[in-house]
């Protein structure tokens, strides 16, 4: 890994009162500057920040002990603190001003082997809208739905918040609707346009997600943001406000839209997978499966992109909840595949449009395509009839 240069952070003094500027904001103000998208701190290891998708330790000493409290300590108030040495870990967003700008930035602190380590992720502060993000058109339709359940898959750092972003704000702009978001932490800020539009997070707005979502039912919104489908009672409460006339966004870890099924099914016991599958064949509206690559060439350079996102899109029509009733989801890639004059595609069709696009090189398309072997039959004009 190359280094990069920055100015090496100075102590702020023993870290009992917070500075208004704290030690780590010149951390914040370098990942900003080289335009990176995460902050890594470790014990033993200098800063490291993620430049299109790869590591890069900055140019600065090693990090012990006493300098990382220094550095994380003061970010934090009270009940986030207790929150820490409860739990081995807290998440939380942070405010760093770099060149008369406010930059916003997910943290997650942790503990390791004894040791704190900071893991921070910046926010961008424009929402941008599909066709910056080089969205299929098809996303739009997702957008469309009065009720219903609508996911987001992919592991950490695949783009899925900014894409929820990117959904809620175009109904922001399109319709006038109440959008309530209950989140842990905010991570983007949204600017009510014709939607009223009020955002909760975990802790501080309100105790505990059931707390928030018993209070949402009686707050009038149309649209949910849950966030995380991390387990049984949030999967639970947001199928139920599906089923009461709202329409709910989510996030869940799940290598694609297919195999989201089976990701659900996991929160839950076995005996309730046919009551499960009856819940979700009748209340999801779709699954939008997101992983990111490199975007390099003339295109992407004129572009100023760095990395775009790879896109599966699966609709819940009638085939779909006929598999899932049935029990049968390995069925669901290839009805993905032989679909896409619905709207729907697979990771391969979406591969092989940015290659098309000029936004992705063939190379990288191939090194992290689900299928090789089909992206390579599709780029020579053989695919699904």
């Amino acid at each position: 890994m190359s280094t990069i240069e920055t100015t090496p952070p100075q102590p702020a003094g023993n870290g009992v009162q917070a500075p208004a500027r704290l030690e780590i904001d010149r951390l914040f103000e370098a990942l900003v500057k080289f335009q990176g998208s995460d902050l890594h701190l470790k014990v033993g290891q200098p800063p490291i920040i993620r430049v299109k998708g790869s590591l890069q330790p900055l140019k600065a000493a090693r990090i012990d002990d006493d300098q990382m409290r220094r550095l994380c300590l003061p970010m934090l108030d009270e009940r986030r603190l207790k929150i820490l040495e409860a739990e081995g870990g807290c998440d939380f967003a942070h405010v760093a001003t770099v060149d008369g700008v406010r930059w916003r930035f997910r943290v997650n602190l942790l503990t390791q082997q004894g040791s704190l380590g900071l893991v921070a992720r910046r926010v961008n502060n424009s929402i941008p809208d599909f066709e910056g993000l080089h969205l299929p058109p098809a996303i739009e339709r997702l957008c469309q739905y009065d009720q219903g359940l609508i996911l987001l898959a992919g592991v950490t750092g695949s783009g899925k918040s900014t894409t929820i972003a990117a959904m809620l704000n175009y109904i922001n702009r399109n319709h006038r609707k109440h959008i309530l978001t209950l989140e842990d932490p905010i991570e983007f800020v949204f600017t009510e346009d014709k939607c009223l539009i009020n955002q909760r997070e975990i802790g501080q707005d309100v105790k505990d997600f059931a707390i928030g979502m018993k209070h949402a039912v009686r707050e009038d919104p149309d649209i949910i943001l849950v966030g995380e489908m991390r387990d049984e009672e949030t999967f639970m409460t947001a199928i139920h406000a599906a089923e009461t006339g709202h329409l709910v966004f989510g996030t869940i870890h799940a290598a694609s839209a297919s195999t989201t099924i089976g990701r659900i099914l996991d929160l839950f016991s076995e005996e309730m997978h046919g009551a499960l599958r009856s819940a979700i064949a009748n209340n999801m509206k779709g699954i939008v499966g997101q992983k990111l690559i490199r975007s390099e060439g003339p295109k992407a350079k004129e572009l100023g992109l760095s990395r775009v996102p790879v896109v599966e899109i699966m609709f819940f029509d009638v085939m779909v909840r006929k598999m899932i009733l049935e029990g049968n989801d390995s069925g669901l890639p290839d009805h993905i595949k032989k679909s896409h004059r619905d709207g729907m595609q697979d990771f391969t069709m979406s591969l092989k449009s940015l290659i098309d696009q000029d936004l992705v090189e063939r190379k990288d398309a191939l090194e992290i395509a689900p299928n090789r072997e089909a992206l390579m039959m599709a780029l020579k004009g053989i695919g699904v009839a």
